[in-house]
């Protein structure tokens, strides 16, 4: 079955925006091979607001290729996006009842792994809901104070196990979990 993957960029003080929305402290290196990571998902999972902002986005036509072709791979994939609004977009299917049953049929569907991409408050409802898979938070050197939090009213503790951890030139660790399983007792 395809895995729901959260793949973020978080500040070592737990923000994934600064107060502002601002993701300019944001690094990519290209040791940390993303292009590996966009080529085993084919589904991104956005909010609306998200969605608005990057789900269309293109870089400046002064941007180098690297970037052109991050963009070109991201809107390659198949897009649904989570929201209270019911609207049309030719590029995106949007979602607006039932997220843990249509978040079920899509990952029972073939294909590769999904990506969650965000904002912070459908993270938070796939948080609380148990529908993240694989957690892959890149921690980058920077503190920022005050910003969006990522664990932000978590309705119960959240149990992770650590499954691997890469650490970049740049001074990015990723740190990939998977949710603890419970464990079950015969009696």
């Amino acid at each position: 079955m395809r895995k729901v993957i959260l793949d973020l960029a978080v500040t070592l003080d737990g923000f994934i925006e600064g107060t502002n929305g601002e993701i300019d402290w944001c690094i990519l290196d290209d040791d940390m091979n993303f292009d590996e990571f966009l080529a085993g998902i084919d589904t991104i999972f956005y909010g609306r607001v998200s969605y608005d902002a990057w789900g269309d986005f293109q870089p400046d036509a002064n941007a180098g290729a690297a970037e052109q072709n991050l963009w070109k791979a991201v809107h390659a994939k198949h897009k649904f996006v989570f929201s209270s609004q019911n609207r049309q977009d030719e590029n995106a299917t949007f979602i607006n009842t039932n997220i843990a049953g249509k978040v079920a049929e899509i990952k029972a569907q073939e294909g590769k792994d999904i990506w969650l991409y965000g904002g912070a408050g459908l993270i938070r409802t796939f948080i609380n809901a148990g529908l993240i898979d694989i957690y892959r938070l890149s921690v980058h050197p920077v503190a920022l104070g005050t910003g969006k939090p990522l664990f932000k009213n978590l309705q119960q503790r959240l149990k992770l196990n650590l499954v691997k951890t890469n650490v970049f030139r740049s001074g990015v660790v990723q740190l990939i979990y998977e949710p603890a399983k419970l464990k079950v007792i015969d009696l």
